[in-house]
């Protein structure tokens, strides 16, 4: 699903009026998609107190089309309590069209707030919409600010963003009201699917108001949904074997960090990989062997410490695999990234990197790095902060810079593309925030890519999204305390049957 900034979301409307739908009509449509929105989660809307609050300009415009249908059309015995924080002349253009129709309805219109308002149930926030910059200020501010204390017992509806809310980014210059559900028009934006802002929208619906899709086609910016990587799940061929699904070789582990190595090579495994090999330190290759009889080993030479040795035999290992996922529990030892770089430089095959095995890399094929946003400061020179700040355009600049793709890890994981393409996934929970779940994605990657090596972009996106997913499957049995990184494999199966059934999720 495209994601749109405030910009793109204005040309969009602009190119829909060109071709020919009215403005007043794209509002009308706006306000009617809000109007049905209520009908599904409120109803039935006879027995709820609604007030509208509308501003002066295209938003406000929207929630006095909100008021008139819910009038004039039955679904509400008398007519809303609307509130206008504005004078009625600085209205332009459609809202000021249909501010008179709804006075035309009989439907009145307050300037201030009445006291019997305040025992509503439902409040519309029609007060600004994504053409804001900077604070909110003044009436608007005020206006605010009754949202989130003046009315008690209500819950709250944005029409397209929650008041305040900058449309581009994710932290706010000022305040913003509170909203238990947002009803955003034509698509998200920004600020509404990355963090704060992704917490402080409540439900998030997609309204479509008459826009084409072809108009925002080109925007490379998109959440992630099942339906992108749905041929991934499909049943497999009756005619297929270990050999038709591909060959994962996990190189990963040292003396004292088996549990690492292994759980990537269960995750390539339990994500569908047909065969998996767990190339290791000597030392280390009979723990390891011991998480699972699936598991093929092969041990290798090693450091002193207990770390493969630059000069393991490796071409030989190579051989007959399909993918290589690499880092988890290889440790810091001076040779790794000699021993990485080397592996990439000498191989084609696609290459999944994670933890120690982090660093620019070279090599034709497809390269995957996973950091979290510690390990991207280390990637960028940047601070933590600093990469949080701007996840989407870290994540961006690194992955076109150096031709990779990027998966940032963390709240709504940032996945990245050498042509400048960025999804987000929506996916994910706090549970995650435990040792060895960076691992089990690594080896969800490496399986899904060895099966579909040739659709490298949907496998990242299948595993990403999956692994977030299975977690939440596990947090509504185990809640977010208890569960661990293997059990995200327990429920992955769940994940993947929901998934044939989820539209979207945002």
């Amino acid at each position: 699903m495209k994601v749109l900034t405030a910009a793109e979301m204005r040309e969009v409307d602009r190119l829909t009026m060109e071709a020919g739908i009215p403005g007043i009509v794209l509002m009308e449509n706006a306000g009617h998609r809000v109007v049905e929105f209520l009908e599904k989660r409120f109803a039935p809307l006879s027995e709820q107190r609604i007030v509208v609050l509308c501003g002066k300009g295209n938003n406000g415009g929207d929630g006095l089309v909100v008021a008139r249908q819910l009038c004039l059309w039955g679904r509400f015995p008398t007519c809303p309590m609307v509130i206008l924080f504005a004078n009625p002349e600085e209205l332009k253009g459609d809202a000021a069209a249909n501010y008179r129709m709804l006075l035309a309805c009989g439907c009145p219109v307050h300037r201030e707030i009445p006291a019997e308002a305040r025992n509503a149930t439902l409040v519309i926030d029609a007060l600004l919409g994504t053409g804001i910059t900077g604070p909110a200020t003044g009436r608007m501010l005020e206006a605010i600010r009754e949202i989130n204390t003046g009315f008690p017992l209500a819950k709250v509806v944005a029409v397209d963003i929650p008041s305040g809310m900058p449309s581009d980014a994710g932290i706010a210059a000022g305040e913003i009201a509170r909203a238990d559900a947002t009803v955003t028009i034509t698509a998200p934006k920004v600020a509404q699917v990355i963090p704060p802002g992704c917490d402080q929208v409540g439900e998030l619906v997609v309204g479509a108001i008459g826009s084409r899709a072809e108009l925002y086609d080109h925007v490379k910016l998109e959440v992630v949904e099942p339906a992108m990587f749905a041929d991934l799940l499909a049943p497999r061929p009756r005619s297929g074997h270990k050999g038709t699904f591909g060959h994962v070789l996990v190189i990963a582990g040292s003396r004292g960090k088996t549990g690492a190595a292994a759980m990537a090579g269960l995750a390539a495994l339990r994500a569908g990989a047909g065969l998996v090999t767990v190339a290791s330190a000597e030392s280390a290759i009979p723990e390891i062997a011991g998480h699972a009889p699936e598991l093929m080993t092969e041990p290798l030479r090693e450091t002193e410490s207990g770390a493969i040795a630059l000069n393991a035999n490796l071409g030989a290992v190579l051989e007959g695999k399909t993918v290589i996922g690499m880092g988890p529990g290889l440790g810091r030892h001076p040779q790794i990234p000699a021993l990485v770089s080397s592996i990439a430089e000498n191989s084609a095959m696609p290459m999944v990197l994670d933890a120690d095995a982090l660093g620019p890399v070279s090599g034709g094929g497809t390269r995957v790095l996973t950091p979290h946003p510690g390990e991207m400061a280390r990637l960028t020179g940047k601070s933590t902060a600093e990469v949080q700040a701007d996840r989407l355009g870290v994540a961006r600049d690194y992955a076109t810079a150096h031709g990779v793709t990027l998966v940032l890890k963390g709240q709504r994981t940032v996945l990245a593309f050498p042509d400048g393409r960025v999804w987000i996934n929506p996916t994910g929970t706090p549970a995650l925030g435990t040792g060895g779940s960076g691992d089990i994605l690594t080896g969800m990657i490496a399986g899904l890519l060895a099966q579909f090596p040739d659709r490298p972009d949907k496998a990242v996106a299948a595993a990403v999204y999956l692994h977030g997913l299975a977690a939440e499957i596990g947090v509504r049995s185990l809640g977010e305390k208890c569960l661990i990184a293997t059990d995200v494999l327990r429920f992955l199966p769940q994940a993947m049957e929901e998934c044939v059934d989820l539209p979207h999720r945002l």
